[in-house]
């Protein structure tokens, strides 16, 4: 159950935005963190629990990975901690790469939960007559993906059970992932015509038809768009008068911490945390009346 996906399409697809513009676009390391915290939070709601340690391994990796490649390419800074090859390493590039792998790892956590939410009849909803030929080809794409992955699993598992190959043997190994890519393109060509055909068999592109849709807009939703703007333009305002500037480079700038700044670091805080509250209230809820049952 997914109590943050029962709002409106419009209502999410404008807090992903919101959210998304700000841990994107903003360089204060608070922010940074305060996006990743809740990317986290939110996605670990959503994540099955035999996905989490395998997604955060990767998370991981990444981060290390991104941290550590800034410092060595970039020599900015007046802070050399060592120097490697005759070019300084400093801390100003240290400390940047770190929250650049921050940001990376934040945007693809809250990319996500977008794509666990904002499923593609939501998409084909929102953006259906004003583009229909675009939208349509961008949700088929979102959903093509993990359609290929779960099939692709069944393929394997399916040919591990023949034993068409050992899982022991590399050259096996090899052999069965060439099998396995050669029935998924078989897979995706008559998947792609079978498509096309049911989309011509209802009648798609046809001058005049209706489109069936089960989104109401609800006094909630009103609620959560407007708690939503409310707290990203109080977070932008801070933006935009430069409460929260922040740099790197040539030397790192002391972190602004003045009343007017913490309201702004708590204001784009509630926001973040918004879908892991919602989530884990109607958790609760639903533990609540299982209980009762």
């Amino acid at each position: 159950m997914k109590a943050f996906g029962n709002y409106h399409p419009f209502v999410l697809f404008t807090y992903f935005l919101s959210v998304l513009a700000v841990a994107m676009f903003v360089t204060n390391p608070i922010l940074q963190i305060i996006a990743l915290l809740g990317g986290s939070l939110f996605s670990l709601m959503l994540m099955k629990k035999s996905e989490i340690l395998s997604n955060y391994g990767f998370y991981t990796a990444l981060f290390i990975m991104v941290s550590l490649t800034n410092p060595l390419f970039s020599h900015n800074g007046v802070t050399p901690l060592f120097f490697l090859n005759g070019n300084p390493v400093t801390l100003e590039a240290v400390i940047y790469g770190i929250f650049i792998g921050v940001t990376v790892i934040a945007v693809m956590l809250w990319c996500r939960c977008y794509s666990e939410i904002m499923t593609s009849d939501k998409f084909i909803y929102l953006f259906g007559k004003a583009i229909p030929k675009l939208s349509l080809v961008l949700s088929m794409a979102l959903r093509f993906i993990p359609l290929f992955k779960r099939q692709m699993k069944r393929v394997s598992r399916a040919q591990k059970a023949m034993g068409l190959y050992s899982s022991r043997s590399y050259s096996d190994r090899l052999k069965g992932a060439i099998r396995v890519f050669h029935a998924m393109i078989a897979w995706s060509l008559e998947n792609s015509i079978e498509t096309s055909s049911s989309m011509k068999a209802r009648g798609y592109g046809i001058k005049g038809r209706t489109n069936f849709s089960v989104f109401r807009f609800y006094k909630e939703d009103l609620i959560l768009i407007v708690i939503n703007l409310l707290l990203l333009t109080f977070t932008l305002i801070g933006t935009a008068l430069k409460i929260t500037e922040f740099y790197y480079y040539p030397e790192i700038t002391p972190l602004n911490l003045s009343p007017m700044a913490i309201l702004i670091y708590s204001a784009f805080a509630l926001l973040s945390f918004l879908p892991f509250v919602i989530e884990l209230g109607g958790n609760l809820v639903w533990k609540y009346y299982v209980s009762k049952i």
